[in-house]
């Protein structure tokens, strides 16, 4: 155990409500759930099948005791695949209602130990600001969760603002999670579409944000991006470049690279050259733990990811492994 609070903020969650609304009522949109051996649930979208869930996915007292065995005091609980922007508007408003009562029921029951970060249907745009006026002020919803595209709708769409302008207004951040990728045939094979596809889809998100102006336009609005923000950081340069060259960017008045500290970073880069990047890049005030939990590209260890990182000062160490979250989720 960290002689730091540690607050993990990718830790993912399929309550039971949620699972079974899928198994009930997902097939009829290409998303089903079953059960196999022993009896863990498996999720398959468009005939692409998750590996079984073990119950530390969805129940709690398995995943308290895996939280203890890695020395995490708080998740963040986060929906992953397939979130629920596949479905009919009233199936996809009913999954966010699950998913988020969920996570008050489990911040309730263990007010120390989980909070949740709310889901919306944001396909669309009005059903997902009555859910967000619904649970924003519920116990323990301390941010809002939403894939790095909307369907096939960038995070700049225009339709999105008003409900960009109420996460806004009520100071809550907006961490990302990619679902759908770029390309994806192209990554299929060898699991590219995570190793690949996850990290490049937080670059797109976040160069749409910059450049359709919507940092611009809600100044006082944060983003998450997860994986240590993919291929962003890494990237910013030459992004920066190209703004200062190309007639298609000349609408943004300010270099990209000012807009680095827009958005916060998980820890997950299973590299410590590369999260020693991040953290130069970006100031360890903009850093997090997350684990990923609990898929097989996950931390087993993710507090030793940062207590075992040479480079890092007790100070540090403390904004990483808590006090950042603990600012951005008003704790």
């Amino acid at each position: 155990m960290s002689k730091f609070e540690t607050i993990d903020i990718h830790a993912h969650y399929y309550p039971e409500t949620y699972l079974k609304l899928v198994a009930e009522e997902g097939a009829e949109f290409g998303v089903s759930c079953s059960f196999g051996d022993p009896n863990w649930p498996i999720i398959d979208v468009g005939g692409v099948k998750s590996p079984p869930l073990e119950r530390r996915y969805y129940d709690l007292e398995d995943r308290l005791t895996s939280m203890d065995e890695q020395g995490v005091s708080v998740q963040a609980l986060s929906l992953t695949q397939p979130m629920v922007y596949w479905a009919s508007a009233d199936l996809s408003r009913r999954l966010s209602e699950a998913y988020n009562d969920s996570c008050v029921t489990a911040h309730e029951a263990y007010p120390e130990r989980f909070l949740g970060l709310a889901m919306l249907p944001m396909q669309e745009p009005a059903m997902a600001l009555a859910e967000l006026e619904r649970v924003a002020s519920l116990p323990g919803i301390r941010g809002v969760y939403m894939a790095t595209r909307v369907l096939d709708r960038e995070l700049s769409d225009s339709a999105f603002f008003p409900v960009y302008e109420a996460i806004e207004d009520r100071g809550l951040t907006i961490f990302l999670h990619p679902v759908k990728v770029v390309d994806p045939t192209r990554l299929r094979k060898f699991y590219l579409t995570n190793f690949i596809g996850n990290p490049t889809e937080s670059a797109i998100a976040a160069s749409h944000l910059i450049f359709g102006e919507v940092l611009d336009r809600f100044p006082k609005l944060t983003f998450c991006l997860p994986h240590a923000g993919g291929t962003f950081p890494y990237l910013i340069g030459r992004i920066t470049h190209g703004w200062e060259v190309r007639p298609e960017c000349q609408h943004l008045k300010t270099p990209p690279v000012e807009y680095l500290r827009r958005f916060y970073y998980d820890t997950i880069t299973h590299s410590h050259p590369a999260l020693e990047y991040l953290i130069a890049l970006v100031g360890p005030d903009r850093v997090m733990l997350g684990s990923d939990f609990c898929f097989d590209m996950s931390y087993q260890r993710p507090v030793e990811v940062v207590t075992e990182h040479a480079g890092l000062s007790e100070s540090d160490q403390a904004l990483i492994l808590s006090g950042n979250a603990k600012r951005l989720l008003g704790i």
